[in-house]
């Protein structure tokens, strides 16, 4: 069946002696029911991806590929101004996901074939909510008491096939989860890294402000979630009885137990901040006509600045700002 009943998102905290009550309430779908619901609602277009592929839908019963993009944020102040019912934070967290695409690969095949894309990945219609909960995304504890039952259902679903009937037929699904939907403060959170205003400044790499601000050009991705769990147990353990300066040298800014996978990705605010700060640059340098000239001074540019933020004031409304923020970002976009 793939009717999705909703449960208790506390179902999976331990109940023990020393254990204290979670005062929050949550509230979610079963994983893998949640997903064959979405893959039912599917259904039509799957056999449409085959039909257009000139493939016989009566042969394929193995080897589709499903590919979620899930998403994590929190939802800000959602309390009852006025109201009687239980007291609970007064943030909420939303967990979702989105099927982005399923293919299909033929035995003897080297090369799978897209059957279906989403058009859509970003709009609220093809996003659906898996976890809804009353909970402060800083609160480190208490996100990972509530989505470890949906991590070990995900772990599950990635080492093993689902069975479903799609047109009058069993198929095998294999599943791929990429947690993308995930903005820098979410994934400092479930990588169990520093918060924002770490030395470490990136989530990417073992960089410091200081190394970053000597190299703005030459990066690669070094950090991995496996990576980050080995790092955590040896600042639990401080198997070298180092320091505290010496023991967070080593760690890289890892201070807490990682509990959830990301990819590493560019989220879509600071897409925004560094597409307007470019163009912020280049909206200068227009105004300063620069291509005429070789090497314009401090003062000039200064100039430019001011007349561009003049103009910006007066067309969008927009004040400067020290540092371009998300909200200037996409009104200067």
């Amino acid at each position: 069946s793939w009717n999705v009943g909703i449960i208790d998102g506390l179902s999976g905290w331990r109940a023990s002696i020393d254990d204290v009550s979670a005062d929050t309430i949550s509230r979610r779908f079963r994983y893998d029911v949640a997903l064959v619901s979405a893959l039912k609602d599917l259904e039509e277009d799957i056999m449409e991806g085959l039909r257009e592929r000139g493939i016989d839908d009566s042969t394929c019963t193995s080897g589709f590929t499903v590919v979620v993009k899930e998403s994590c944020d929190g939802m800000g102040d959602v309390s009852e101004k006025q109201g009687c019912g239980p007291a609970v934070p007064e943030k909420a967290v939303r967990f979702s996901f989105t099927v982005m695409s399923i293919s299909f690969k033929a035995e003897g095949e080297e090369d799978a074939v897209t059957i279906f894309q989403e058009k859509k990945p970003n709009s609220e219609l093809s996003c659906r909510p898996l976890c809804l909960m009353f909970v402060d995304e800083s609160d480190h504890e208490m996100l990972t008491a509530i989505l470890g039952p949906v991590v070990a259902e995900r772990k599950a679903m990635k080492e093993s096939r689902l069975i479903l009937s799609i047109g009058g037929l069993l198929r095998s699904f294999r599943f791929f989860f990429r947690a993308t939907g995930c903005d820098e403060k979410m994934v400092r959170d479930m990588e169990g890294l520093e918060a924002a205003g770490s030395t470490y400044i990136c989530t990417l790499c073992d960089s410091t402000r200081a190394e970053a601000s000597q190299n703005m050009v030459l990066h690669s991705i070094t950090r991995s979630h496996d990576e980050n769990l080995e790092r955590y147990e040896i600042w639990r353990t401080n198997p070298f009885s180092e320091s505290a300066e010496e023991l967070r040298d080593r760690v890289k800014g890892v201070s807490a137990k990682p509990f959830m996978e990301t990819q590493p990705t560019l989220d879509a605010l600071h897409c925004d901040i560094g597409n307007a700060t470019e163009f912020y640059k280049i909206f200068q340098d227009e105004i300063g006509e620069v291509y005429l000239k070789n090497n314009p001074t401090r003062e000039q540019r200064r100039s430019w600045r001011s007349a561009l933020d003049k103009q910006l004031r007066k067309k969008l409304k927009l004040k400067p700002v020290m540092r371009m923020n998300g909200n200037y970002a996409r009104r200067l976009m």
